[in-house]
């Protein structure tokens, strides 16, 4: 195998956890990327000593990292140090009220208990089943690769899907434990993280908030961006060569094989293997020759985007947490305006990140990074004029909340500002639709077997990691997918 050569397209988690694990193996690998800096959407962005992460903030399934580390010789606790953050996030509903998730169980049950009278007992339960559910997930859909259909359409699956509930709308399953609006909502509007309509998932996906309160929350020191420098800095010690600004053009085919690539200045480079890492769909229609399979992918379903602000500030504001989620008022309407009609309401949900006041190397002394992160609708055809408007427009009402929660003066603190838009997302990170979670989505019809597979159905040396593939989108399936790709891979060039 030393002398097999593996192209990798794409420096992102996946692309580089992959060439690790084949590395180690003997294969010869190099990755082409075509931005200045290895992440994708772990990227990273640095002004006048503020530090952003570009994409994904939330260091959760701390489990799936310890796994995939292992697999790679790497060890997470030695390699990718962090905070433990025992509020794992602040849910705002309002000027007055607001939930802390955290894993400190008395302050859970104290804050749950005053929200409504015996659930902490039904909060245990639903976090129980749901890591449970979370637990045959990672063992039986998740964390295994699918060679043929029967392998996930059988008895035993049939009885496995039944007990992950992907029969009932994870809204309905809440409401067999909470009735007060607050709870409901705070234990599942964590299918945004995938993005996924909260009223629309799966109760499988209860798994989110189970795994979150079971295992609890990390933030890595230097942001979650040296989850990147750390699998850098081992492929490049593994003898990985890494080119950045090289963009890949398309890949090369013969019959029913891959050969190699053509790069943005029309060389040629020859391969035995090749890894995409960009995303999927992507890959499909701009990389390879026309075919059905694009098409089909073109209709599957896919995840929202996000309009993001970066914001520079010369205060720090301590109302705020390390992770904040600042909930609407009209919390329903406002995820049909993402999911149905591919927009923004006027009075979004958003999530803001200021990790300063755990990780001081994120801002100068006294001051905030501060990231604000509004989900709403993907790129189609119908709305592609409509994005400076909204983007105004959530602007101003960020500001405007922002300000009834005690930030009076936040807007005259803002040294500077950086804006991304969904077609940002696209045109930077070749994500489809500019769907940021990941573009294609997850449900049962796109999930294990019924996902996009990570080897191509008729180029049989040419296979895919990242969050489009199986199993998933998020950073902690993202590694999983380089751990599935790569087992693959060995096990066809054994």
């Amino acid at each position: 195998m030393k002398h097999k050569r593996v192209i990798i397209i794409g420096a992102g988690v996946a692309g580089l956890a992959t060439s690790i694990a084949l590395a180690r193996q003997g294969f010869k690998v190099s990755i082409f990327e075509k931005n200045p800096e290895a992440g994708g959407r772990c990227g990273i962005i640095r002004r006048e000593g503020h530090r952003f992460d570009l994409g994904a903030t939330i260091f959760l399934m701390p489990g799936i990292y310890r796994e995939v580390f292992d697999y790679l010789g790497m060890s997470l606790d030695k390699d990718l140090p962090g905070t433990d953050l025992p509020d794992i996030y602040r849910l705002i509903y309002n000027e007055t009220d607001f939930l802390d998730f955290s894993t400190n169980e008395a302050y859970l049950k104290e804050q749950l208990e005053k929200t409504e009278p015996g659930s902490y007992k039904q909060a245990q339960k639903y976090v129980a089943t749901g890591y449970k559910m979370y637990q045959l997930a990672m063992e039986h859909l998740l964390g295994k690769n699918f060679y043929r259909l029967f392998d996930f359409v059988n008895l035993k699956n049939l009885r496995l899907l039944a007990a992950l509930k992907i029969h009932i709308r994870h809204q309905q399953y809440v409401a067999r434990f909470f009735t007060h609006s607050y709870l409901k909502t705070a234990f599942t509007f964590q299918n945004i993280y995938v993005g996924q309509n909260p009223l629309k998932a799966p109760a499988l996906f209860s798994m989110l908030p189970a795994a979150e309160l079971s295992e609890g929350s990390l933030f890595p020191a230097g942001g979650m961006h040296r989850i990147v420098e750390v699998l850098r800095e081992k492929a490049l010690s593994l003898g990985v060569e890494l080119q950045c600004n090289t963009e890949v053009q398309s890949i090369l085919t013969d019959k029913n094989r891959v050969s190699g690539v053509q790069l943005a200045d029309q060389s040629l480079h020859e391969a035995d293997i090749i890894v995409a890492n960009a995303d999927l769909p992507y890959v499909y229609k701009e990389l390879l020759p026309p075919g059905r399979k694009s098409k089909q992918l073109e209709r599957k379903s896919y995840s929202c985007s996000a309009i993001v602000f970066h914001w520079g500030l010369d205060k720090q504001y301590p109302q705020l947490g390390h992770h904040n989620v600042l909930l609407s008022a009209d919390y329903k309407k406002g995820l049909e305006t993402i999911f149905k009609h591919n927009s923004m309401s006027n009075e979004p949900s958003f999530y803001i990140h200021t990790p300063a006041r755990t990780d001081a190397t994120a801002a100068p002394e006294g001051q905030e990074s501060m990231t604000v992160i509004i989900p709403v609708g993907h790129l189609d055809e119908s709305n592609r004029d409509q994005w400076q408007q909204l983007k105004q427009i959530g602007r101003e009402y960020v500001i405007a909340r922002l300000q009834k929660q005690g930030l009076n003066d936040i807007e005259e603190h803002i040294k500077f500002e950086i804006c991304y838009l969904p077609q940002t997302w696209q045109s930077l990170l070749h994500v489809c639709k500019g769907s940021v979670f990941g573009s294609i989505n997850h449900n049962i019809l796109q999930m294990g077997y019924f996902r996009p597979h990570n080897k191509h159905a008729r180029y049989k040396n040419l296979y895919f990691a990242g969050g489009s593939t199986h199993p998933g989108n998020g950073v902690p399936l993202v590694l999983l997918s380089a751990k599935l790709c790569s087992q693959r891979i060995l096990k066809d060039f054994k």
